[in-house]
């Protein structure tokens, strides 16, 4: 089992206070403006990246905090708040959540976004392993639901990466040993399932923030208070 999901080496240098005080904000400002006149989310990153001479983990950075005021708007329209989750199914982009929920409890860096939503540097390359913060994070998921009345979790993961089955095996048995009313699905197209259901959708993914009905925000009420290497614009 992997150490954890925390900072890699440079991640410190990368991140620290020159990046916050003269970069960030800036980067970020410029590629949402270019996300609101129709530019490409890839094309707006390299062009700002050259401009501030930002490093492919720095452009992944503010690539999770940039989004255009269309979107900024319409994803505070469709967030329901956690107050209001009692008696209701939530549909969890599965992969997405639980690493960023590592991350944090490896006390990796996370970026806020302009919509509000948190996101991680971590990368599946097509493979899930378990790290030392897993269980942890499935518990602290599960205090989650039961505090708010969830009525029903389904967690969707993708079923191409390697060591979903496993995924799905572990939180159904986990279910099943605590009289959760959780479901475990693995779906070739996440994104679409989440999208195409009526359920409250909870992932940090754009594309699925401007796409799905409704989402919730569960790591806004998970993350620690004033926690250390949370990056904000």
């Amino acid at each position: 089992m992997s150490k954890n999901r925390g900072k890699e080496g440079r991640d410190d240098y990368l991140f620290g206070e020159v990046f916050m005080q003269r970069k960030i904000k800036e980067a970020v400002f410029d590629m949402s403006f270019l996300l609101e006149r129709g530019y490409g989310e890839s094309s707006s990153c390299e062009l700002v990246g050259s401009r501030y001479k930002l490093n492919k983990r720095q452009q992944q950075a503010i690539k999770g905090m940039s989004a255009s005021e269309t979107a900024v708007v319409h994803r505070e329209k469709t967030k329901i708040p956690v107050e209001n989750l009692e008696g209701t199914t939530l549909i969890i982009d599965g992969f997405n959540q639980l690493i960023l929920l590592e991350s944090i409890l490896s006390e990796a860096y996370v970026f806020k976004g302009r919509d509000g939503a948190y996101r991680d540097l971590s990368n599946l390359y097509g493979t899930y392993k378990s790290v030392r913060q897993t269980e942890k994070a499935i518990e602290v998921f599960a205090e989650f639901f039961k505090k708010y009345s969830v009525l029903k979790v389904v967690w969707v993961f993708d079923a191409p990466v390697s060591n979903s089955g496993r995924m799905k095996t572990k939180l159904t048995e986990y279910a099943n040993e605590k009289g959760y009313n959780w479901e475990v699905i693995q779906e070739n197209n996440p994104d679409k399932f989440i999208v195409k259901s009526n359920f409250i959708g909870v992932s940090s993914d754009a594309w699925v923030l401007d796409k799905t009905k409704s989402w919730t925000n569960i790591i806004d009420v998970l993350i620690p208070e004033n926690y250390p290497f949370l990056i904000t614009c």
